[in-house]
């Protein structure tokens, strides 16, 4: 297996656990209050009304990355050891997981994809 497809992994891997701290513009409120990280929605004010919404949306992009980067994780250890069938499953339940923030995260669907085109080319 290429040694690019392994560290297009790793850095898939590395970028998920991080969604929650390096995050994407998200805005919540009637006043589209941008809220961009875990960090940022936690230092909120506490009167500040969608806080609590703000923070959870974070948290969940948190535990949504990590779940993701295990897979990941999964996908990896196949790919070094020359088992790209279970390495591809692995990486579609990445790009599954990641359904829910895919738009901003862009992480795993485009890895996926890529993925599947190598081996159809193969």
């Amino acid at each position: 297996m290429s040694e690019d497809v392994i560290y297009q992994v790793q850095e898939a891997i590395a970028n998920s656990r991080k969604w929650a701290e390096t995050g994407w513009p998200v805005t919540f409120g009637p006043r589209n209050v941008e809220v961009s990280s875990l960090k940022q929605a936690q230092s909120l004010p506490k009167t500040f009304v969608f806080r609590q919404e703000a923070a959870n949306y974070w948290m969940q992009a948190k535990l949504t990355g990590n779940d993701a980067a295990d897979s990941g994780q999964k996908a990896l250890d196949a790919l070094k050891n020359g088992n790209l069938s279970v390495a591809e499953d692995a990486l579609y339940f990445c790009q599954f997981i990641e359904k829910p923030f895919a738009e901003n995260a862009k992480t795993w669907l485009p890895l996926y994809e890529a993925f599947k085109g190598m081996r159809a080319g193969l």
